[in-house]
């Protein structure tokens, strides 16, 4: 994540649960930390309260390159590294800074927005001649999710844990009598805008498997006829 643009807790939390349900390592990066010392403090604080076990690595990427060994220490023969994340967050410059030569392109990011422009435009394979192999991807504007209810959980398992006292067992914390979830938001003890963002993360996984079960149903007539 470039820290000249905010991070939005739900960007987080949907790229949580893709990496956790590809059953990777997940580490959170902050690029520019050089630059915006202040934003790695502040956001690398919000890491941490929404992903206690991620590790946060902050890297600067002009001439101070702290942090760019910690990084580096990730990489080791036999593994493999994926950089995800928006255009303009400064992924390839950190693939080149982690190869130590000029191996793929890097683009300006507007000063308006802090958008960056999409330079990496197909997945590009890098091998680092310490050995590893690292992954740019390119920028990904918005996040999907698929099959993830055990990464959900995860990355919602302080909402998982209070949902045992709900009376329903299939409580979604919307409107049911006796929901521990919204107890605890009423109490000032969750952040309802969490809760706001488990529902619909969760909604959107029971919708796909709603249209799922269409499209096999639908299948399963044609397959008759």
């Amino acid at each position: 994540h470039g820290l000249d643009r905010p991070l939005p807790p739900g960007r987080l939390e949907r790229f949580l649960v893709v990496g956790w349900d590809s059953g990777v390592e997940v580490v959170v990066v902050l690029t520019k930390a050089d630059r915006e010392p202040e934003a790695a403090v502040e956001v690398a604080a919000t890491v941490r309260a929404l992903a206690p076990d991620v590790d946060v690595l902050a890297v600067g990427m002009g001439r101070d390159r702290s942090g760019l060994d910690s990084v580096a220490a990730l990489m080791a023969p036999g593994r493999t590294v994926a950089l995800l994340g928006e255009s303009g967050a400064g992924k390839s410059t950190l693939a080149n800074a982690l190869v130590g030569e000029e191996v793929l392109a890097t683009g300006t990011v507007r000063t308006g927005d802090a958008k960056g422009r999409h330079t990496t435009v197909s997945r590009e394979l890098v091998l680092r001649p310490e050995g590893g192999l690292l992954v740019d991807t390119p920028g990904i504007r918005a996040v999907g999710i698929w099959d993830a209810e055990e990464a959900l959980a995860r990355v919602f398992g302080d909402l998982e844990a209070r949902s045992a006292d709900c009376q329903f067992a299939d409580c979604v914390h919307d409107t049911e009598p006796d929901c521990a979830v919204r107890s605890e938001v009423e109490a000032g003890r969750v952040d309802h805008r969490r809760v706001d963002r488990y529902r619909s993360l969760r909604a959107e996984l029971v919708d796909q498997r709603e249209r799922e079960v269409d499209r096999e149903r639908r299948l399963s007539r044609g397959r008759r006829r």
